[in-house]
C-alpha cells in the first residue's frame, strides 16, 4: 500500500512537471509568434480602449499561465505560499474571463453599428455573471473548508504541493450554469452577425469582410475554451483523475 501510494506521487508528480513543461513552452512559443504582429497592430498605432484591454488580456494571461505552470511540483514551493498562488490564480482566471468578456461584449457591439440597447442589455446581463465569478472564487477557492493544500514528501528532497478539495462538484456546476448560458448568447449574437453579413455579400457577389469572420471565429474559439474550462472544474470538484 506504501509502495501504490509512493508510485501514485510519482506519477502525479511527472504528470504534473509535463504539462508544466508544455504549457510554458506553448506559452513562450505564441509570444515570439505574434510578438512581431503586436507590434505592428498594436504598439504603432495611436492606443484607444480596445488596446488596452488586449495589451490587459494577453499579458495578464500570459502572467497566469506562467504561474500555474510554476505551481505544483515543477519547483518546490511551501504550503503557506502554495496556497496563496492558488488563490492567486484562480481568483486572476475570474477576471481574466471577465475581461474577455467585455471584450466580446464591446466587438458584439461594434458589430451590430454601435446599437446602445444591443450595448445595455449584454452589460445588464453580465453583472450577474461577474456576481457568479465573486461567489465562485469566495465560496470554492477562499474557504480552507473547501479546499486546502497539502504537501506530498516523496524523499526529503522530492516534495510538492498539492490541493485537497473538500466538497462535491454540483456547486461548480451550478455556478457555471449561467455562465455557459451567458456565453451562448454572446455566440448566437455574433453567428447570426456573421449569417447576415454573408448573405449580403453572397447576393451583392462581393467577398465577406475579413474582420467580421475572424471576430466570429474569434467568439466561437472562447466559447470552446471557457465551456472546457469549466468542465476541467467540475471534474476537480468530483475529485477525478
Amino acid at each position: 500500500s506504501l509502495m501504490s501510494g509512493l508510485e501514485e506521487s510519482l506519477y502525479a508528480l511527472n504528470w504534473n512537471n509535463n504539462i508544466s513543461v508544455a504549457i510554458i513552452t506553448l506559452v513562450s512559443y505564441d509570444y515570439m509568434l505574434q510578438f512581431e504582429k503586436e507590434v505592428t497592430f498594436v504598439w504603432q498605432r495611436q492606443r484607444s480602449i480596445m488596446t488596452y484591454m488586449y495589451l490587459a488580456v494577453r499579458y495578464f494571461g500570459i502572467s497566469i499561465a506562467m504561474t500555474c505552470a510554476c505551481w505544483g511540483g515543477l519547483f518546490y514551493i511551501p504550503e503557506t505560499p502554495c496556497y496563496a498562488m492558488f488563490l492567486f490564480f484562480e481568483w486572476s482566471f475570474s477576471v481574466y474571463f471577465c475581461l474577455a468578456e467585455v471584450i466580446l461584449i464591446l466587438r458584439l457591439y461594434a458589430l451590430y453599428n454601435r446599437s446602445k440597447p444591443v450595448l445595455y442589455v449584454l452589460l445588464g446581463l453580465f453583472l450577474p455573471v461577474i456576481a457568479l465569478y465573486i461567489a465562485l472564487d469566495v465560496f470554492l477557492w477562499g474557504r480552507p473548508s473547501s479546499i486546502s493544500m497539502h504537501e506530498i514528501i516523496i524523499t526529503p528532497n522530492i516534495k510538492y504541493c498539492t490541493g485537497i478539495f473538500h466538497i462535491g462538484p454540483m456547486p461548480a456546476i451550478y455556478v457555471s450554469i449561467p455562465i455557459i448560458c451567458y456565453d451562448i448568447i454572446l455566440l448566437v449574437l455574433a453567428v447570426a452577425v456573421l449569417v447576415k453579413h454573408l448573405k449580403e455579400r453572397n447576393e451583392l457577389r462581393m467577398r465577406p469582410n475579413a474582420y467580421v469572420v475572424m471576430i466570429v471565429r474569434y467568439h466561437v474559439i472562447y466559447f470552446v475554451l471557457n465551456l472546457a474550462t469549466q468542465i476541467f472544474m467540475a471534474i476537480l470538484w468530483a475529485n477525478l483523475p
